[in-house]
């Protein structure tokens, strides 16, 4: 019996031979040129798997770089301005919230030094404080919005009794309002998952917290 004839091929399979129309040239030139393709293609794989994390890491001038060294110097005078009143004030209520910042805040800082850490950033930078936000907030006297001047941090170290809790209270306020127009400024302009998390944790902390600062207040008045 014999076979039946099939006209079916195997393509890759078939050697190909030169003839006169010049299709086996063609042919061998079209498998080369695919094999380059592909081995083009795992090579630009490779280098894009390597470039990747690089290109999305922000880089010196970003918001995410800035936001992250400008915050870091805003909340380590919240850190400071609470262990003065954790120490000094009078009231349990005023300690409680100073130690909740304190220890919050310092905590962002650790997260925000690590970004720069991982992003390859030193945590100063070249460029000057608040050059990343674009809605023109500027520095005046070397500090950012809401951060208390020299004079009012003496005021507050030197302070006795409910005087410290006042005096706490209204900067912690004030200082609570600059760094939620800092973050809203950051949340605006990134698209970062993690910076854009940890903004956003701040932002609803310090939020609930300046409620709880404003019947402190009302508190301490007497």
């Amino acid at each position: 019996m014999t076979a039946p004839a099939t006209t079916d091929t195997e393509p890759d399979d078939v050697v190909a031979t030169p003839d006169e129309g010049g299709r086996a040239p063609a042919r061998r030139y079209g498998l080369a040129a695919l094999a380059i393709m592909v081995v083009v293609g795992l090579l630009l794989g490779y280098a894009g798997g390597l470039l990747t994390p690089r290109l999305v890491r922000p880089g010196d001038s970003s918001v995410e770089a800035g936001f992250a060294r400008d915050m870091t110097t805003h909340h380590a005078q919240a850190v400071e301005m609470s262990l003065i009143a954790y120490r000094s004030a009078t009231l349990p209520e005023v300690r409680q919230i100073a130690v909740d910042i304190a220890t919050g805040q310092q905590g962002e800082i650790g997260a925000m030094q690590t970004w720069l850490r991982e992003w390859g950033l030193s945590p100063t930078g070249s460029n000057p404080p608040m050059s990343w936000m674009s809605d023109g907030a500027t520095v005046k006297d070397g500090l950012m919005p809401g951060m208390a001047t020299p004079q009012q941090m003496t005021s507050l170290r030197d302070a006795k009794g409910i005087e410290v809790d006042r005096q706490f209270l209204k900067l912690m306020y004030d200082h609570h309002l600059g760094g939620i127009h800092m973050i809203d400024a950051a949340l605006g302009e990134t698209d970062n998952a993690e910076v854009v998390r940890v903004a956003q944790t701040m932002k609803n902390t310090q939020q609930i917290e300046l409620n709880n600062l404003r019947q402190l207040q009302a508190q301490a008045k007497g």
